[in-house]
């Protein structure tokens, strides 16, 4: 296990200038992927490599990571390592570096990189680069080229008309993806989710929805030929000795490989087999690599053969109201199998109506493809098809509203306006601090838990319970195409958790299907994510929220919506606040606030969902920014009259207080530096308005404060939140979408929300008093909160008005 001192070694890079900062900011611009100008000459400065084996003592990091490492330091560490070289790297998204070894990873040029960048899942970049053909004529493609794209499933023709990044570099990192705009042609036009545009910036041109931005990996050449990779199982996955299931007709059986080779231009498998056609041992049989999966899959798992007489006389009652995206389940010999319609439609040679699911589990027979042909996508071994007959909905969520619609109380005595389902369709007010023990407080209340959505759910409660900081977005105007994201959001979750105090799993799966569908990732519905990338996708791509943040640098402005605090590694702190971290990281990196933000989101300083910084972190109830505006009068942190200088080396000076900016009159900070350890510190003016130039400042300054409204936590990968509802240390609740769980495969989660007054025993605790309290001691949940703070969220009830 690694040291903590390990865990606090940051990346140096952190320690850039403001140029820096400014050099990376809006440089997307429209060029080839085979020009040397490619990136910025700060992306050149560095080596890149991709994980592709477990490093020793880093077991913790996903293999398909990409990581960097600055041109001279990688040549000094070659000349001065031994045998076995171990590089110092920084992973996207980490801001400590790693020592690992070189032979754990492959070295990508920048080309490569970035394209590899683009594919969000470290398991599928992984693969992609293993897929050494499709990334080299990745690299080939140029605008013009006629080609054909992956979208929602189908295979779309167009044309490349962009090809580059559609953000800059995120600070502090060097690189972005470059991803391929197509404009769709024919009879593929409008099937599209952009006119060219990326966050209201313009990088090529062409007719509404129809075009389309889209990583390497879902692009190919038109080569009538040649289908796409995807459709093929990678070669090397299939060896001799291997135990596969093969595929003939309808049925599957089970064998052995004994050689894989290629014939007529296509891979073929010669399998031994463990039954033929007519049930006897033993033989051989020739099969397409495409019809082949590695492992051995249960036969009750093939789908194709259910006995569906006991539903096929009431048919129309049964699935007529069945779409895509639908949750259904469907009954193996195993049991029941739970999963989402991806596609329906009839299959070769077979008549009835199928349906292709994306199952919860590795219970199918392969990504999407039958007998060659692709349908959907989806990961290796969770497609089933089977007969639409055969599928029903989802049990757990119909038994879950029978079992408790009694539980839900309802928002007050007042007459509410609801749709055809009972769900409100007017606005709902958040939860006050009076209603918060007849709405929330109990079990199955909050935000239903389903298939590793904790990420999601304590987002969307932490932000929309008892806050309207982002209502704005639930009501602004938005894209067509976008537009039933977000009535989801409001009519099917943030209402229903405000007025009933419960929103049930299938509305969360719902917009997780509807995120899935609209090709940001193709495991939102199954796969754990980071609340900040959720978020992300929300706030910027769906909904196109003015970003929250604008941060100043060198007198320049950087947009965004989160922000992750760095520390230096020189920093002193062991048990700090939120707002000495927050200080402290816009110490280190030269940043300021261009304006004071409506909401405030902080990532706490760690390494990936495991790794902490610090065992505790004192949660600062008010986050006092005033310090940390570039523009605006400030006090003389000794005097009290206008500020006119900041020393940056008085910092960290233990003569001054631990937390805010050291800024000055010039009366005070001539007296200030006269002293011999200070007099080579050197002073920078402040940006101060003309209007209080020569007028002074009062002693009564209003000073501009955010309020801490909720915490997201995360231990052993489970995320949950606090919530501070009330005006009272003691006001606290604690929300868990998976508190308990009813049933085993056929059962569903049980929400909780539980009041915590004990938090504010700690938080009124002296520091040193809290230092020495053991976490497993600690009472109630409070240990979480102050052991296991993920990000936290503030808000400015002044500022939320305006925007």
């Amino acid at each position: 296990m690694l040291s903590l001192a390990s865990y606090k070694t940051i990346n140096t890079a952190v320690n850039v200038t403001s140029t820096y900062v400014n050099r990376n900011l809006n440089k997307c611009q429209k060029r080839q992927l085979t020009s040397p100008d490619l990136s910025n000459n700060m992306a050149s400065d560095y080596l890149y490599f991709i994980l592709t084996e477990t490093p020793e003592y880093y077991g913790h990091i996903n293999l398909g990571r990409i990581c960097h490492i600055r041109r001279f330091k990688y040549n000094t560490e070659i000349t001065n390592s031994g045998s076995t070289i171990k590089l110092p790297v920084f992973f996207m998204g980490s801001s400590l570096d790693n020592k690992i070894n070189m032979s754990c990873m492959k070295e990508l040029n920048l080309e490569e990189a970035q394209l590899l960048m683009a594919i969000l899942e470290d398991h599928e970049r992984l693969k992609w680069f293993k897929e050494r053909d499709a990334l080299q004529t990745a690299l080939t493609l140029s605008e013009g080229a006629a080609v054909t794209v992956e979208e929602g499933g189908e295979m779309l023709r167009g044309i490349i008309r962009y090809i580059g990044h559609q953000i800059p570099p995120k600070y502090p990192e060097p690189i972005s993806g470059v991803f391929f705009g197509i404009e769709l042609q024919g009879e593929d036009k409008g099937k599209g989710n952009t006119d060219g545009s990326y966050r209201s910036k313009s990088l090529f041109t062409c007719e509404k929805y129809s075009g389309i931005f889209a990583p390497f990996n879902r692009v190919w050449p038109v080569v009538p030929a040649s289908p796409p990779p995807s459709s093929h199982p990678e070669t090397e996955d299939v060896s001799p000795g291997d135990r596969v299931t093969y595929f003939v007709e309808d049925h599957f059986r089970h064998g052995m490989v004994v050689e894989v080779q290629k014939k007529g231009g296509e891979h073929v498998v010669r399998i031994s087999t463990d039954t033929d056609e007519n049930g006897k041992t033993g033989g051989e049989v020739e099969v397409p690599l495409q019809a082949v999966a590695k492992g051995e899959i249960p036969a009750e798992a093939e789908g194709m053969d259910f006995d569906t007489s006991q539903v096929e006389t009431n048919t129309d009652d049964i699935y007529t109201n069945l779409t895509v995206d639908s949750v259904v389940e469907v009954t193996l010999a195993t049991g029941n199998g739970y999963g989402i319609i991806r596609w329906i439609g009839t299959l070769p040679d077979r008549q009835e109506i199928m349906a292709g699911l994306e199952l919860e589990e590795e219970y199918g027979v392969s990504d999407g493809t039958f007998k060659g042909q692709r349908f959907f996508s989806c990961p290796q071994r969770r497609a089933l098809f089977v007969k639409l007959i055969s599928c029903r909905p989802d049990s757990r969520f119909q038994s879950l509203a029978a079992n408790y619609s009694e539980m839900m109380p309802k928002y007050g005595n007042a007459e509410r306006e609801t749709g055809h389902n009972g769900v409100l369709l007017d606005p709902v007010p958040p939860i006050t601090a009076e209603q918060v023990k007849q709405l929330l407080i109990g079990r199955m209340k909050g935000i239903q838990g389903h298939c590793n959505s904790c990420y999601m759910d304590a987002a969307l409660f932490s932000l929309f319970s008892c806050s309207s900081v982002l209502d704005s977005m639930l009501f602004k105007s938005t894209n067509p195409r976008d537009a039933p994201i977000q009535k989801t959001l409001l009519h099917d979750i943030v209402n229903p958790l405000r007025s009933k105090g419960f929103v049930e799993g299938q509305h969360i799966m719902k917009l997780r299907q509807q995120l899935q569908s609209q090709g940001y990732s193709r495991s939102f519905t199954t796969d754990e994510k980071d609340p900040e990338e959720f978020l992300n996708v929300i706030m910027h791509h769906i909904l196109a929220l003015d970003p929250l943040l604008k941060l100043s640098a060198g007198g320049k402005v950087q947009d965004s919506y989160c922000y992750q605090i760095f520390l230096d590694q020189n920093h002193s702190l062991v048990l700090p606040t939120v707002q000495q971290l927050l200080e402290h990281s816009f110490h280190s990196a030269g940043l300021k606030l261009a304006e004071v933000p409506s909401c405030f989101m902080l990532q706490m300083p760690r390494f990936g969902k495991k790794f902490k910084m610090f065992d505790k972190i004192i949660p600062s109830l008010e986050l006092d920014v005033t310090d940390l505006l570039s523009e605006g009068p400030q006090q003389c942190m000794i005097c009290g009259n206008l500020a006119q200088v900041e020393c940056t080396e008085c910092f960290k000076d233990p003569a001054f207080s631990q937390t805010g900016f050291k800024i000055f009159c010039n009366t005070c900070a001539a007296q200030v530096h006269s002293h011999p350890h200070r007099r080579s510190h050197v002073l920078v003016n402040l940006d101060i308005p003309k209007a209080y130039l020569g007028h002074g400042v009062p002693h009564t300054l209003t000073r501009d404060k955010l309020e801490l409204f909720a915490v997201l936590c995360i231990e052993t990968s489970h995320y949950v939140s606090f919530i501070k509802y009330g005006p009272n240390n003691q006001d606290w609740i604690f929300f868990d979408s998976m508190a308990d769980r009813q049933g085993e495969r056929d059962g569903f989660n049980i929400p909780e929300v539980h009041a915590c007054p004990e938090v504010g025993m700690y938080l009124e605790m002296p520091p040193a008093e809290l230092a020495n309290q053991v976490p497993r001691d600690m009472k109630g949940v409070a240990k979480r909160l102050f052991c296991d703070a993920y990000m936290y969220l503030y808000q400015s009830t002044s500022m939320c008005l305006y925007r």
